[in-house]
């Protein structure tokens, strides 16, 4: 089966295509001149494609063949009048026929005609806490969206650095949902909030079972996040930002960065970590990965998995490398690329 890669990057975004997950064609930069943040493919099945630049600010933009574009008629855009700016697209996601985005400064907008118009979330976006929302280093972003495959109302969101949130009636409401992670900025004001997730996904057979990258560590919840454990046994550090699951197995993928200080692949070596026990324990694979003087780090939105059986696993780094894994990460190769820096990958298997 076919896999496309969609890579956003600094300078643009490229199109990695394979008929057999060893060899590639390399194609673009589309959208040349603008960074690439996010992508997926619309309820329609054409592609939404986050994009920024330092002249026109941040869009989104629609493609049938990720070779033309045309930007959306009403993006994602605060009132004039709320105080917020738009600064990125981070997520986009489809569900069902909607599709939502997930920008900073930190907030959710949904749309209901394929990517065209944009709505605000206004339940999490107006929420009681967000007076008291600070922003991490990469600034106030929600990247993180999932939803229970059993239960179409119920939704999840990740913010940095305020912590993760969940609706049960569709996005009317939103609770924070951190009890057991440690806090990075306490406020005075809400206890629970100022938690600074990286990255976080879901079991897809069962949605009460999440897991979370975040600042402070790895974490675990078994009941759709009113409680989180840690579970970090085996990792070279706590700290790192991307977190992606095999669908099959569910096998976790993770890639540590030396500390919060340095935001490096820890002694310059350059690894993805799997687990096979829900968590409880990490190792190392490194097969085919440089391991001397290696310091590109993978950034959150950039490693993802294929769907297929085995799994395949893809991630690029900020030096604009981008390498795969065909065997679920037992082995690994660099595409014949060297790329601007690596905002994202989104996965495609046709």
């Amino acid at each position: 089966m076919p896999v496309v890669l969609v890579v956003g990057t600094a300078k643009g975004g490229f199109v990695c295509r394979s008929d057999d997950r060893l060899n590639w064609d390399i194609e673009g930069p589309f959208l040349k001149g603008w960074g690439v943040t996010a992508a997926a493919r619309g309820p329609a099945g054409d592609w939404l494609v986050g994009t920024t630049s330092f002249v026109y600010g941040a869009a989104i933009h629609r493609s049938d063949d990720l070779r033309e574009f045309a930007q959306a008629k009403q993006g994602p855009a605060y009132s004039e009048d709320s105080g917020v700016k738009l600064e990125q697209i981070w997520k986009i996601v489809t569900h069902g026929k909607r599709a939502y985005a997930g920008v900073a400064q930190a907030g959710l907008f949904v749309s209901d005609d394929n990517g065209d118009t944009w709505q605000p979330v206004n339940g999490l976006n107006q929420h009681p806490t967000r007076a008291g929302w600070m922003p991490g280093a990469g600034g106030l972003c929600c990247h993180a969206i999932l939803f229970d495959p059993k239960n179409p109302l119920r939704m999840w969101v990740g913010i940095s650095a305020v912590g993760v949130f969940r609706s049960d009636d569709g996005g009317k409401t939103w609770q924070p949902k951190n009890a057991g992670v440690k806090c990075i900025l306490e406020d005075k004001d809400h206890k629970d909030i100022g938690f600074c997730v990286h990255g976080l996904v879901a079991d897809p057979a069962d949605a009460n079972r999440i897991y979370r990258q975040d600042h402070s560590g790895m974490y675990r919840s078994s009941d759709g996040g009113d409680t989180w454990t840690r579970n970090e046994t085996g990792l070279s550090s706590r700290f790192g930002f991307p977190i992606a699951i095999d669908p099959h197995t569910k096998a976790l993928f993770v890639a540590p960065l030396e500390s919060d200080e340095f935001r490096l692949p820890v002694n310059g070596q350059l690894q993805i970590f799997r687990s096979t026990d829900n968590g409880d324990s990490w190792h190392a694979l490194f097969d085919g990965l440089p391991q001397k003087h290696a310091y590109g780090a993978v950034m959150r939105g950039a490693l993802g998995v294929d769907g297929m059986d085995p799994c395949g696993v893809y991630f690029g780094t900020t030096a604009g490398e981008i390498f795969a894994s065909h065997d679920r990460g037992e082995s690994w190769h660099a595409l014949p690329c060297r790329l601007p820096r690596v905002h994202s990958v989104t996965v495609l298997a046709e």
